[in-house]
């Protein structure tokens, strides 16, 4: 029940995780390759869909070199599910005390608020998913709770694009951000891999250095 040294390993591998709704199991492979052709290795799947456990497998077993995770887990069983899948770590809206104390897999707690961020650094976790992260204050919120509180280390996920995602990176207590703008829902309907190859890169190049 700690922060696992693998997440901020994770977190600093790139500037951005992409987050990825799956609808449909053949664009699970594509939509890798296409991240990853753009530099993006570390890759988060969230659990929203039918087949987003079989996409975990599917890329976690023919893209070796792509680092997949399981978003919107909710519970241990989640976790555990998620682990049997081939994903590497968890990453949560929010954080309970069962989910803390899950150990299928190292995770990433999502915290909206200091009261949380607290109970967080209380349980051993020190790098958190800062969600929604505009709706909660934006970078605003994570520069004031960066004084009192400056252990804390986090990805800001929700409403965060190209056009803010600069602001929030900039930030001392942020090592990256959680977005879908990079594999936007469109292109990858349309089966344009190469747009979200360019938005992959694109952001890697912009956004890669701090």
């Amino acid at each position: 029940m700690s922060t696992h040294p693998d997440i901020p390993k994770f977190m600093t591998m790139g500037p951005v995780l992409p987050v990825m709704v799956i609808p449909s199991l053949d664009q699970a492979l594509p939509l890798a390759d296409a991240l990853l052709a753009g530099g993006i290795k570390v890759l988060e799947i969230t659990l929203r869909t039918d087949c987003a456990l079989d996409a975990i497998k599917l890329i976690a077993k023919e893209r070796p070199e792509a680092i997949v995770g399981a978003g919107t887990v909710l519970t241990p069983k989640d976790a555990e599910k998620a682990a049997k899948a081939g994903a590497k770590f968890l990453v949560s809206p929010g954080l309970t005390k069962t989910l803390a104390h899950q150990d299928a897999l190292p995770l990433l707690p999502g915290v909206a608020t200091s009261s949380e961020v607290m109970k967080a650094l209380e349980w051993g976790f020190t790098h958190l998913k800062f969600f929604p992260a505009v709706p909660a204050g934006g970078v605003p919120y994570l520069k004031g709770i960066g004084g009192p509180l400056p252990q804390a280390r986090f990805c800001p996920t929700g409403g965060i694009d190209a056009k803010n995602a600069a602001q929030f990176l900039a930030l001392d207590n942020v090592l990256c951000v959680g977005g879908s703008w990079v594999a936007p829902s469109k292109a990858m309907d349309e089966g344009n891999w190469a747009e979200i190859t360019r938005l992959a890169a694109e952001a890697v190049a912009t956004f890669g250095k701090k």
